[in-house]
C-alpha cells in the first residue's frame, strides 16, 4: 500500500507569513507551483496560500445593500462579511490571505485516504506534517503519478 512518504513531493517551496503579496506573485512565478504551505519562524506550519488568494485580491469589492433609518444603518446582508472582505483585498501580508484551517496528512496516511481528503475538503495540496513540521507536500499530480505505479 502507498503512503504519503511514498509519494510525496519533498522539495517544497514554501513562504513566511509576514512575506509581502509582491514578493508572494514573484515567488509564484519563479517556483511554478499553485499553491505553497505558509510556514512559521519556528519551522511549523501557519496556513496554505495559493494563486487564487491572490486572484481574488483583484476582485471588484462587493458593496452590501443597506437601509438608513433615521441614525440606524441596517446591513441586508452580513457586516462582518464585507468587513472579511475589505479586509482581505487590502491584505499586504501573506499572513492576511492564507487559509489557516489547512487539510493535512502524516506521512503514513494512504494514498487512499489522501486522495479521499482532497475529494472531500477540495484540496489541490495537501502537507504532509510530522512531530509538527511540514516534511513534504502531495499534490493531484502526485496522486495521478501514483496510479501509474
Amino acid at each position: 500500500m502507498l503512503t504519503a512518504r511514498d509519494i510525496m513531493t519533498t522539495q517544497v517551496h514554501s513562504i513566511a507569513p509576514e512575506t509581502g503579496i509582491e514578493e508572494l506573485a514573484r515567488q509564484f512565478v519563479a517556483t511554478n507551483v499553485n499553491a505553497m504551505p505558509v510556514i512559521d519562524s519556528a519551522g511549523r506550519l501557519f496556513g496554505l496560500v495559493s494563486q487564487s488568494d491572490l486572484v481574488e485580491l483583484d476582485r471588484p469589492l462587493h458593496i452590501p445593500t443597506v437601509i438608513a433609518i433615521f441614525d440606524w444603518v441596517l446591513y441586508l446582508e452580513s457586516e462582518k462579511k464585507f468587513r472579511d472582505e475589505v479586509e482581505r483585498i487590502t491584505a499586504r501580508k501573506v499572513a492576511e490571505i492564507c487559509t489557516r484551517e489547512v487539510v493535512t496528512c502524516a506521512p503514513e496516511t494512504s494514498v487512499a485516504e489522501i486522495a479521499e481528503l482532497m475529494s472531500e475538503k477540495q484540496a489541490h495540496l495537501i502537507p504532509v506534517v510530522e512531530d509538527g513540521k511540514v516534511v513534504g507536500v502531495v499534490g493531484r499530480l502526485d496522486i495521478v503519478r501514483s496510479m501509474g505505479r
